[in-house]
């Protein structure tokens, strides 16, 4: 391991007498505010041979064999803490003098003290009527080189100054390491304002819907780089998904004044514009009334409207048009998983749509009670290579392979995504005939891997963090910190994670190897069997329990989703009432929805009730128990014939459910392995949906 560098370290330890303890010293003092929101979630399970680290910062040994290094812990002013406490809160209510008076305060604080002057320097970058303080951006980053907020700064300076025209500083200022979409479309404008040439391909790449990138896309329009040819694509993949505020903006970027009051009325409602008007001939014409067909596809019309385009519209507008026009019929049928989409996306004939769409192209033929293999592979070959790549399409395109006598090229196929510790790449595993077995287990993470880990001083950063309950800030200060690290050192990060109760940095971290695999950090069961107690209480598969809650919050128990849902198994405060009232939980309020028992409990009955009203199928309740159990009800319903349970869940509409079932599935089934040291079959629990006519659910 590299030793690791401490220049926040160096700065205090020359600023402050005292500032560190001597090698066996106590652990850290925190502020009372620190320690009160220090909670333990569960009992971890301990590596054989380790040493508890969570109260020191540890200096790195020279070798994993090498005796186990003396303790020495930063010690942490607890009024410097409470400054920066102090100062978090004042960032939160934009109480800007208070966070200036507060940082130098919070500056003692050898661990987070630069939080409180990275949130002040943030407010002037974001805030465009200030100039931006170049001086002082350069020494924050002088004083936290290598650190996560260094990399902060830097990326939002970069921004900045592309938004104040200072390119030439965009340039100097270089990469990121953790940049996003507003950074790179700020470096390219740079580039393109600079004389350096920019290609439309790279652009296009790295584009999202946001006031970099927008502005960057002016300029290229205008200067000639970005072209109709990129933007007709780019303006219907946006209305494919739906989103009209970003396609009216790229809208007014593709046409003048005049076409966009057109547009503007044909979004209101495409029929009535359609009406009386002449075939168009000219390009921008065309496009637009492609558009306007394309609408007609919305709404309880859509057969109506299809025999409208096919009598009016069919020949007057070009075939590819045409052909784009039918493929989006296609795709509005399947986003309703009615069964008609197939032969509307049949109608496309060999139109090259965008990735998504030809997504959709697939799940809707195989929703079919006769499935054409044939049309399967060729829409898989009609998508993007990286998008083909994706194992979900590699497994469907070998089944398409086999389906129709290849059964060689499909083993291929089936072989290179066989070994993916994935949905597909077990499933593969199992057309195959490869007996599903867990990958060994490495070596135990030693003690002076462990101790390298704590001395991190990144890694230590977050555990404060976390220790505060800031995950806003913990977790990308915690992924900041495993960049380059060796699959050991990421097994040994992931076991200072369990050490300190922080399960989704266990999970996520050890995910992150890609020789060494540890399924017992990748599935962690926490708790001490309380949550298989609470499911086998009421007869629910503990296996399925533990791959759901992985899901859901990587068993975070105050886990808190953007739309409410709380706990462990994420539970809305309508359902968790319901569910205590249905039980009759006689001291349930709603603060104790985060507490293990209460949430566990009302969590795995919820869950019971949903499979019961499902009869049974775990792929069924796991989709209701994320979008609402009436609403795999109504996807059942609209199936004409039986099908595979991988079919059904690839073909769920909504894509947070897709993703979700299919690893809870994949979750459950390593658990099952896991927990009983046999093999299990995936497709045995995916099982058959057949289709039921639609009910009601008394299920909130």
């Amino acid at each position: 391991m590299a030793p690791v560098r401490y220049s926040r370290v160096g700065l205090w330890l020359a600023l402050s007498i005292g500032l560190f303890g001597c090698a066996g010293a106590e652990g850290p003092v925190q502020s009372a505010t620190a320690a009160e929101t220090t909670k333990e979630t569960g009992t971890a399970t301990p590596v054989a041979g380790a040493v508890d680290l969570r109260q020191s910062l540890v200096a790195p040994t020279q070798s994993a064999n090498a005796p186990a290094a003396s303790t020495v812990a930063l010690v942490v002013p607890p009024l410097a803490r409470q400054a920066v406490v102090d100062a978090r809160e004042a960032m939160r209510k934009k109480q800007w003098s208070k966070l200036q008076e507060l940082a130098p305060l919070a500056q003692a604080d050898p661990v987070l003290g630069s939080y409180a002057h990275y949130w002040l320097l943030r407010q002037q970058l974001q805030d465009s009527t200030q100039p931006v303080p170049d001086a002082q951006l350069h020494q924050f980053m002088q004083v936290n080189q290598d650190a996560y907020l260094a990399d902060k700064v830097k990326a939002d300076w970069i921004v900045a100054a592309a938004r104040a025209g200072n390119y030439a500083l965009v340039n100097k200022l270089g990469p990121v390491v953790s940049s996003n979409a507003h950074v790179d479309c700020a470096r390219l404008l740079a580039k393109h304002m600079t004389g350096e040439r920019v290609k439309a391909a790279e652009f296009l790449d790295v584009f999202q819907p946001n006031r970099s990138c927008w502005s960057t896309l002016d300029e290229l329009e205008n200067s000639k780089v970005v072209g109709w040819k990129h933007l007709e694509p780019l303006l219907r993949g946006t209305l494919e998904t739906n989103k009209t505020g970003n396609a009216q903006r790229l809208a007014a970027v593709m046409f003048d004044t005049l076409d966009m009051v057109s547009y503007a009325a044909l979004m209101k409602d495409p029929k009535k514009w359609l009406a009386g008007r002449k075939p168009p001939t000219s390009r921008n014409e065309i496009e637009l009334v492609t558009i306007a067909l394309s609408r007609l596809a919305y709404g309880k019309e859509r057969a109506n409207n299809a025999v409208y385009v096919d009598n009016v519209w069919s020949k007057a507008i070009p075939k590819s048009n045409i052909e784009w026009v039918w493929s989006q019929f296609g795709l509005v049928a399947a986003l309703n998983v009615e069964q008609d989409a197939a032969g509307w996306y049949r109608r496309s004939g060999n139109a090259r749509l965008t990735d998504y769409n030809h997504a959709w192209q697939v799940r809707a033929e195989l929703r079919q009670p006769r499935i054409d293999w044939d049309w399967v592979a060729k829409s898989i070959r009609r998508m993007s290579a990286k998008q083909a790549a994706e194992s979900v399409w590699v497994y469907w395109y070998a089944r398409s392979l086999e389906a129709q006598g290849n059964k060689q090229a499909a083993t291929q196929h089936y072989e290179s995504i066989a070994n993916e510790l994935s949905f597909y790449g077990q499933l593969a595993g199992e057309e195959l005939g490869k007996t599903p077995v867990l990958p060994p287990a490495p070596s135990a993470v030693t003690v002076a891997e462990l101790q390298a880990a704590a001395s991190n001083i990144g890694l230590q950063r977050a555990i404060d963090l976390f220790r505060l309950g800031w995950r806003p800030e913990a977790v990308p200060e915690w992924n900041f910190a495993l960049r380059g690290m060796s699959d050991r050192q990421l097994l040994a990060a992931a076991e200072l994670a369990r050490q300190e109760h922080i399960y989704d940095r266990v999970v996520n971290t050890s995910l992150r190897t890609e020789k060494e695999v540890d399924f017992t950090q990748r599935f962690i069961a926490p708790f001490e069997g309380r949550v298989t107690e609470k499911a086998r209480l009421i007869n629910l598969d503990p296996a399925w329990v533990y791959g759901l809650i992985r899901q859901e919050s990587r068993f975070i128990t105050d886990a808190r989703s953007h739309v409410g849902a709380s706990g462990l198994m994420q539970l809305m405060p309508a359902t968790a009432r319901w569910v205590a009232k249905k039980i009759g939980m006689k001291d349930f309020t709603p603060s104790s929805v985060n507490d293990f028992d209460t949430n566990t409990v009302l969590g795995t009955n919820y869950l019971s009730m949903v499979l019961s009203n499902l009869n049974g199928s775990q792929v069924l309740a796991t989709a209701g128990y994320n979008a609402g159990p009436g609403r795999p009800v109504q996807w059942r319903s609209k199936l004409s014939a039986p099908v595979e349970g991988a079919i059904f869940a690839e073909t769920i509409p909504f894509t947070e459910t897709r993703l979700y079932v299919k690893n809870v599935m994949s979750n459950a089934t390593y658990y099952a392995m896991m927990f009983t040291g046999k093999p299990h079959s995936l497709k045995e629990r995916l099982g058959t949906v057949s289709p039921t006519p639609q009910k009601r659910v008394d299920l909130p």
